[in-house]
């Protein structure tokens, strides 16, 4: 453990930038959620339609949770965000062990830091650590939010502890696929496919008997039931269960080779696929895989939003206010409620864009990008590859979001035909996700070392502005500053080219701007 305390603190400095943007999303999603919840379902007359139109409607319950918690208004904004921000910050935890981890082992950081005066076991404990913290932060975060919109003082103590305890859990997993594989990707996707499965049992078990919900931290948290019962025992069982996986981690790195994992790695095949020969299908070969869960992830989001399709005019017909916050109002609720669903997938279509072209970026420091410059392969063939699977990639994503939506909505109403609408409608936003894109691309060219950092802040820009624009009331400039301000609203809007075709202009300036600074720069700086 020798030299714990100073890895912490190198951690801490290599976070600095990036954890306040996690935990600031999350107080702003609860202070939002908190008040318009107050306003809306004031009375306990509100929250009992609440109730009975929520125990009717099984996809409700599959995407929110357990209907218990609708007995009391801070229950319900528990019963709106606690699995969604359990999601966030348990992807936070998940990307941030396995940095500072298995990322660090596979770039070769871990071996210069291992070879001062530090123990086998300290980056492990540093980065649990870290991860540790940053839960209690955002614990004592949500706990003063809420508490600062009204809502009781120890029900909101056992709301923080909840959401720090539960993300911890998938840190401590994390630590363990870390031993397990030595590529960050499998661990990342191994974790990542963990907290699906997590939240899939969670869904199940709240829309059947409620057991399978027992197997699942986040159940696990939203049975605490706060401001409705405040039961503090179900945090044992997340406290157990951290326990139990951080001495399997630290068991498991004791009997590893440094820079292995116990699971071994399948051996490449003995002679070269012929999509190798070219930097396309060697961009597409090492982008497939996230490619293809970003992908999984969008057709189920698209199915959920789909099955709801068909209650909603009954939900809203129940609870008119509601249409308040649909941009067609109560005559055209059906078409407000897609144009919305849509409107926010596109916004994750975007941060698969990101996430591509970051890749890109992972391939200069990582030298692989060298190797592949020194031969014959250009510059602009180089990263026209990897442009190719994020532009196919990102179109593939708004497909899959259209077709999971589109057909579970056709199989409610009995309508095939709105499966190509639907499909049509989601491709809108394409100029829009390219553009941000094509962003982290320029940023790629001309500031590396921040592109990163300003790819994921144009998402967060354009997200806090499209969920949050009217109800911080934000001046005029800031919407028109977000690609997705300027695209039609399908189908609650008409296509209108106009604003598509400037928004393609634009994303291929930005592409080229970016190829510019690319081919002016030193490769891996």
């Amino acid at each position: 453990m020798t030299g714990t305390l100073g890895l912490l603190r190198f951690m801490l400095r290599r976070e600095r930038r990036g954890l306040p943007w996690w935990l600031l999303g999350v107080a702003l999603l609860w202070l939002t959620q908190s008040g318009q919840s107050q306003n809306l379902y004031g009375t306990p007359e509100d929250l009992a339609e609440l109730r009975s139109t929520a125990e009717g409607n099984a996809a409700v319950v599959v995407m929110s949770g357990p209907t218990r918690l609708l007995d009391s208004i801070g229950g319900e904004i528990v019963f709106e965000m606690f699995g969604f921000v359990a999601v966030v910050l348990a992807l936070m935890n998940i990307f941030m062990v396995g940095r500072q981890t298995r990322g660090d082992e596979e770039t070769g950081r871990a071996e210069l830091i291992r070879s001062a005066r530090v123990g086998r076991r300290a980056p492990l404990a540093a980065a649990l650590a870290l991860a540790g913290a940053a839960d209690l932060a955002a614990g004592v975060i949500v706990c003063a939010v809420v508490v600062g919109t009204g809502l009781p003082l120890g029900s909101s103590v056992l709301l923080g502890a909840a959401t720090a305890v539960v993300p911890a859990t998938f840190a401590a997993l994390t630590a363990v696929t870390a031993q397990l594989f030595e590529s960050a990707r499998s661990v990342y996707g191994s974790a990542a496919a963990l907290l699906g499965g997590a939240f899939a049992l969670r869904a199940a078990g709240d829309a059947g008997s409620g057991a399978l919900s027992w197997l699942s931290p986040i159940g696990w948290g939203q049975r605490t039931y706060p401001y409705v019962a405040d039961r503090w025992w179900p945090l044992l069982l997340p406290l157990a269960a951290i326990a139990v996986l951080t001495t399997m981690a630290v068991a498991l790195l004791d009997r590893r080779d440094f820079g292995h994992g116990l699971v071994a790695p399948r051996p490449g095949r003995p002679v070269a696929s012929a999509a190798f020969s070219n930097a396309y299908g060697l961009a597409w070969r090492l982008q497939r895989t996230a490619l293809t869960g970003w992908l999984a992830g969008l057709v189920l989001l698209g199915l959920a939003y789909g099955s709801m399709g068909d209650s909603m005019q009954q939900y809203v017909d129940d609870h008119p206010e509601i249409a308040e916050f649909l941009p067609g109002g109560a005559a055209r609720v059906l078409d407000s409620y897609l144009a919305l669903t849509i409107a926010l997938s596109a916004l994750i279509a975007s941060a698969y864009g990101v996430s591509s072209v970051l890749r890109t970026r992972g391939e200069e420091t990582s030298g692989h990008a060298e190797s592949v410059l020194a031969t014959r392969t250009s510059r602009l063939r180089w990263l026209a590859g990897h442009l190719s699977v994020t532009l196919a990639g990102t179109t593939l994503a708004l497909v899959a979001i259209g077709l999971g939506e589109g057909v579970a909505y056709a199989l409610s109403v009995s309508d095939a035909t709105q499966v190509p609408r639907v499909v049509g409608a989601a491709l809108a936003y394409l100029p829009a996700v390219w553009s941000v894109a094509a962003v982290g691309v320029l940023a790629m060219g001309w500031l590396p070392r921040a592109a990163a950092a300003a790819g994921w802040t144009v998402v967060g820009y354009c997200a806090i502005v499209s969920l949050f624009g009217d109800s911080f009331d934000l001046p005029g400039w800031t919407r028109a500053a977000s690609p997705f301000d300027h695209t039609p609203q399908v189908p609650l809007d008409a296509l209108d080219a106009a604003p598509l075709v400037v928004l393609t202009v634009i994303t291929g300036a930005l592409l080229a701007a970016g190829y510019a600074g690319l081919r002016r720069r030193d490769i891996g700086y």
